[in-house]
């Protein structure tokens, strides 16, 4: 099917912003082991000069998330200007209470005051970071949990939670926000301390308005059905955040749109249905490893996947569909959800972005800059960034 964006759609998907992971740009793998390429960044000035190459092929990737302590400098005023000279800016800062012993049963809910204050003094380490670089989000990713029946006390870690959660919300400034992640098991496989949108809403909720959640694209069990918790998250007015990347069985590093680009589709109709982009409660990020393919080339792929399917979105002629769904046409509203879809948008998002200044194949355009083998030649010795680092 042929149809062509408007100049008012086109302005729109203008207006898309992305984060970028910064570890995204350090090395990765599976559980069993972290493999090593060469040109891997060694300290966080060189992941967002990295980062800077997707925003400069694609017009996309123009902020880059932190993750806390692996992004940890002596001057953090020092990055966000090394950030800026680049042309990037510095976005959500992760908190990371998954890599400390002492956090082995427990962070923000553990039994131990002193372990569990302990987890609440990181965080308040990550806004201190957050007033040095105007970023605005704090969002929280738990491992907690437990693995056996019996082993913990489920609500009494549920209480301990939203008591670390009110303490760490305190310290926000009237411009900052919490925001909370939700995966279904792993690495506690008997319960999750939040597993599903419903704790992470209820948990949220009982902060206040300036505390939301995190919907990580690859969190959810086989089946489930994102786009209505999308829905309903928008509706509620609490989804802060999307962590975008694919599975395709229980992890959620792979590139987004890799899995299922149908999904992807159908979510992002769900956000333009909720507002869009221009919602300014709404921040769109990746939450992805690289572990076979280059780390730059698969942020940008990445990046064109979400532009792709955010204009096949603005697409859906949504007068029509209303109609069909008004009447209970169930075939014609289908094939109308169907065609938007399946219209090629790529041939002229080429020459968008080429009118605009950028590559009109941005995946070529990197490749022919020399980039990949000049940081290969040029980054030798020293410790490559990966997870823990």
């Amino acid at each position: 099917m042929t149809r062509t964006l408007s100049q008012q759609q086109l302005d729109t998907l203008g207006q898309l912003v992305i984060e970028l992971p910064s570890w995204a740009f350090g090395n990765s793998g599976t559980r069993f082991k972290v493999f090593g390429t060469p040109g891997t960044p060694r300290d966080p000035f060189e992941k967002i000069a990295d980062a800077a190459q997707v925003s400069k092929y694609t017009g996309l990737g123009q902020v880059v998330a932190l993750h806390y302590p692996w992004d940890k400098v002596d001057d953090y005023g020092t990055l966000l200007e090394h950030a800026q000279e680049h042309g990037v800016g510095l976005g959500t800062v992760n908190s990371n209470t998954f890599q400390d012993d002492d956090f082995k049963f427990g962070s923000l809910t553990h039994e131990d005051s002193k372990l569990r204050q302990k987890a609440i003094d990181h965080h308040f380490e990550c806004i201190d970071i957050m007033n040095v670089t105007g970023s605005r989000d704090l969002k929280i990713w738990l491992a907690d949990g437990s693995n056996y029946p019996g082993q913990a006390d489920m609500r009494g870690r549920q209480d301990r939670l939203q008591d670390s959660l009110q303490q760490i919300y305190a310290r926000l400034s009237d411009a900052q926000r919490l925001v909370l992640e939700y995966k279904f098991f792993e690495p506690a496989f008997y319960h999750t301390d939040v597993p599903d949108w419903g704790t992470s809403y209820a948990q949220v909720s009982a902060l206040g308005d300036k505390a939301v959640v995190c919907l990580d694209t690859g969190h959810h069990a086989p089946g489930t059905n994102i786009e209505f918790i999308v829905m309903q998250l928008l509706r509620l007015g609490k989804l802060g955040s999307f962590d975008f990347n694919s599975r395709f069985y229980a992890d959620d590093d792979l590139i987004v749109g890799a899995a299922d680009p149908y999904q992807l589709f159908r979510i992002l109709t769900e956000v333009i249905r909720g507002g869009g982009w221009n919602n300014p409660n709404l921040a769109f990020m990746l939450d992805q490893c690289h572990n076979v393919e280059d780390k730059i080339p698969g942020q940008i792929r990445s990046v064109l996947n979400v532009q792709e399917m955010a204009a096949r979105a603005l697409l859906l002629d949504r007068d029509a569909l209303g109609e069909a769904q008004r009447s209970g046409d169930v075939l014609e509203a289908n094939e109308i959800f169907m065609d938007a879809y399946q219209i090629d948008v790529r041939e002229q998002l080429a020459a968008w972005r080429e009118s605009r200044g950028f590559a009109a194949n941005p995946m070529r355009a990197y490749a022919a800059s020399g980039y990949q083998q000049q940081i290969a030649q040029e980054r030798v010795g020293g410790q490559q960034a990966s997870w823990g680092a």
